[in-house]
């Protein structure tokens, strides 16, 4: 299907007379060239009118189509890759660079602002730079890119694109640390663990209620640091008092109010080993708007939210997603109802509509409809 018929078939099934048809085929071809068919995850040969038309038509009634276009047309937030590729170059200079001046400042007994006019604090804050270590937690840290931005200032020995490496990586990290410090001794003061998106929190870190233990990427990034702790004492790779930073490029308020909440509670009670980070943080590039979810506002969305209730398949519930609590997931993953689509992937934490793919059939007593996504969504978990 071309752009072309793709249009002349959403006239058909949208019903719009022919001005205001001329009108919504403008912004629609608009809108498909700036934005929407960037997406990454399109079938071959396949872009958004194409989409969309396909996405439209597992809808029965006109007034329901009305609606779920009207949710696409107004509601839906699109995060395209210009977007995304600022905050990741804004990364170092808005949030990094920050925290290293302040931190010398403090140590050096100057104001922040005259952190490079005082050589000592210059020399400080040079060393300090190549004592922070980067690590991804997913494909979308885009490290390779926080990297060539920064190729003056920061080197390749200081970036990792995961943080489950093993003892001789991190020896490797140790000595390149060493020999461009020209000390033996030198240690890494400052670690930063990068991730795109977060709207919850829970796969960052989360209690298991059941088994009564801490889970997490967090988890398992410790667990590689133990292991490097275990060897000689010398190959220990972090400074005593050495910090933690947990950047997302994107991030619901509520989702770093809730990192920074487990992370007190999982300190306080005895989660971490000794010699863990003196001290912890959570940022984000661009944190969404509070009324951004759609139940956030009463009454604002409820025709599109009884669409995400009607058609819906409950075999999109698994043991993954329950870990977020909602049972339900026409929402998404718990219960976010997000109308976001990053240009990369869309998040689960988007309503179900604009992201899930099944062929329905009879399940829990009930006979659910095939679910056709507007924005198709690469799992992690199968």
């Amino acid at each position: 299907m071309n752009q072309d018929l793709g249009l002349r078939v959403l006239d058909r099934i949208m019903e719009w007379p022919d001005g205001h048809a001329r009108e919504e085929f403008a912004w629609l071809r608009l809108m498909a060239r700036l934005k929407y068919d960037g997406y990454r995850d399109f079938q071959a040969g396949m872009r958004f009118i194409e989409s969309l038309v396909t996405w439209l038509q597992q809808f029965d009634l006109r007034e329901e189509r009305e609606t779920a276009y009207a949710f696409v047309r107004h509601t839906l937030v699109y995060i395209g890759p210009n977007e995304m590729q600022r905050l990741v170059q804004q990364f170092y200079p808005s949030t990094v660079r920050a925290r290293l001046v302040r931190m010398v400042a403090t140590e050096c007994a100057v104001r922040p602002y005259q952190v490079l006019a005082n050589a000592d604090a210059r020399a400080a804050e040079r060393r300090l730079r190549r004592q922070t270590l980067f690590m991804g937690l997913s494909d979308g840290a885009h490290i390779d890119t926080i990297r060539h931005a920064n190729s003056r200032l920061l080197g390749n020995e200081q970036f990792v694109q995961i943080t489950q490496i093993d003892t001789e990586k991190w020896r490797d990290l140790l000595n390149n640390l060493r020999n461009d410090l020209d000390d033996p001794d030198a240690r890494f003061r400052l670690v930063y663990l990068i991730d795109d998106f977060t709207a919850t929190g829970t796969s960052f870190l989360r209690f298991d209620e059941k088994k009564k233990e801490w889970k997490g990427k967090l988890i398992r990034f410790m667990k590689s640091v133990e292991n490097a702790n275990a060897g000689p004492g010398s190959n220990k790779p972090f400074e005593e008092g050495w910090e933690l930073c947990i950047h997302h490029y994107v991030a619901l308020r509520a989702a770093t109010d809730a990192i920074e909440e487990r992370l007190m509670q999982a300190k306080v009670n005895d989660a971490f080993p000794e010699g863990w980070a003196q001290r912890m943080f959570s940022s984000s590039g661009m944190t969404l708007r509070d009324d951004l979810p759609i139940n956030a506002v009463p009454e604002s969305h409820d025709d599109f939210i009884d669409l995400t209730k009607l058609y819906y398949d409950p075999k999109l519930r698994n043991r993954h997603t329950d870990v977020g609590g909602a049972k339900h997931l026409g929402l998404g993953y718990g219960g976010c109802a997000l109308p976001l689509v990053l240009e990369h992937n869309t998040p689960n934490n988007a309503v179900a509509l604009l992201w899930a793919e099944t062929d329905g059939g009879d399940r829990e007593g009930v006979h659910a409809p095939a679910m056709r996504p507007l924005f198709r969504r690469r799992e992690r978990h199968i």
